[in-house]
């Protein structure tokens, strides 16, 4: 057996069920195979180690962490380049994990933390997504940094304590490579940022900006945010700027959801937090897709 600091890379393929529905599993299994193997093929090239095809997904080792997060933003590219008839009428995304740590390798398998994280963080990430580790993030430089959100501290299944989550945007990543000129991110630095979060309900609009602090939603006195219904309570959620991020917080009794404008499917949150960016909906004590639910359209500024 084999004991070394490696980056693990989990991908595993979404749309996968609804592929089986409309080809059958004959044609689907060639479908979700040429993408796993042109998957495989793409992280080789980067300098990484396939270890093994799981069904859709692929489990990558790298030295080099840069190199494996480079090759991480590139996945939906390799996806798309697939000249795949099937493929036109259902989606075929990726969500990955990454994380870095002691592994050990033995008969052609690989076992560690580090692995078991990576798996994890996969089956958090929403389609399109990476999410990474603390110790992930700690061997970027600086510039890719910028291309890093912050989940906050998420509790991972098997941790005894919560750990923190960055997600990494895959067309920030793609388009910064190692050469980008220092001069653009020089200038980059001098900008004032313009950071915001807009939110509207019916007739009801508000901004939030980083120094006002937290914004609670509810139905109880003294809310930021009002809404009178009674699947909302008293405090239901809070939004605030964390580290440069926009946080959403759940602390209700009905759980609040979050649907991001392009994602098939809202995020379920239950005492639990994500960070807003882009676009999208915020329904309060039911999904967004209940046209009777309290929703708040939100469409975040965070421009560095």
């Amino acid at each position: 057996m084999e004991q070394s600091v490696r980056t693990v890379v989990f991908v595993d393929l979404t749309g996968s069920t609804g592929l089986f529905e409309t080809v059958g599993n004959m044609v689907a299994t060639r479908v979700v195979t040429r993408c796993t193997q042109a998957i495989g093929r793409h992280f080789a090239r980067a300098g990484g180690q396939v270890v093994k095809y799981l069904g859709d997904g692929v489990l990558v080792l790298f030295d080099d962490t840069v190199a494996a997060v480079e090759a991480c933003a590139r996945v939906k590219e390799v996806l798309a380049e697939l000249d795949i008839v099937e493929l036109r009428r259902v989606a075929i995304e990726a969500k990955t994990g990454v994380e870095r740590g002691l592994i050990v390798e033995h008969d052609g398998d690989c076992y560690g933390d580090a692995v078991n994280v990576a798996a994890r963080l996969s089956d958090l990430a929403q389609p399109g997504e990476i999410l990474v580790g603390d110790s992930v993030r700690a061997c970027l430089p600086e510039f890719h940094r910028v291309s890093c959100q912050s989940l906050d501290r998420i509790a991972i299944k098997g941790k005894s304590e919560p750990m923190r989550v960055w997600r990494i945007d895959w067309a920030r990543t793609a388009e910064t490579t190692l050469t980008a000129p220092l001069e653009f991110f020089e200038l980059q630095g001098e900008r004032e940022p313009t950071q915001r979060i807009d939110l509207d309900c019916l007739d009801q609009h508000l901004e939030l900006v980083p120094h006002q602090g937290a914004l609670v939603i509810g139905r109880g006195q003294g809310v930021g945010f009002a809404i009178n219904d009674q699947r909302v309570s008293r405090r239901h959620a809070r939004i605030e700027w964390v580290s440069g991020q926009c946080v959403l917080t759940d602390s209700s009794s009905n759980g609040t959801w979050v649907r991001f404008a392009g994602a098939p499917v809202p995020v379920m949150l239950r005492r639990d937090s994500c960070t807003l960016n882009g676009e999208g909906e915020i329904g309060l004590g039911a999904t967004p897709d209940d046209f009777t639910a309290p929703t708040l359209s939100f469409r975040v500024i965070n421009e560095a």
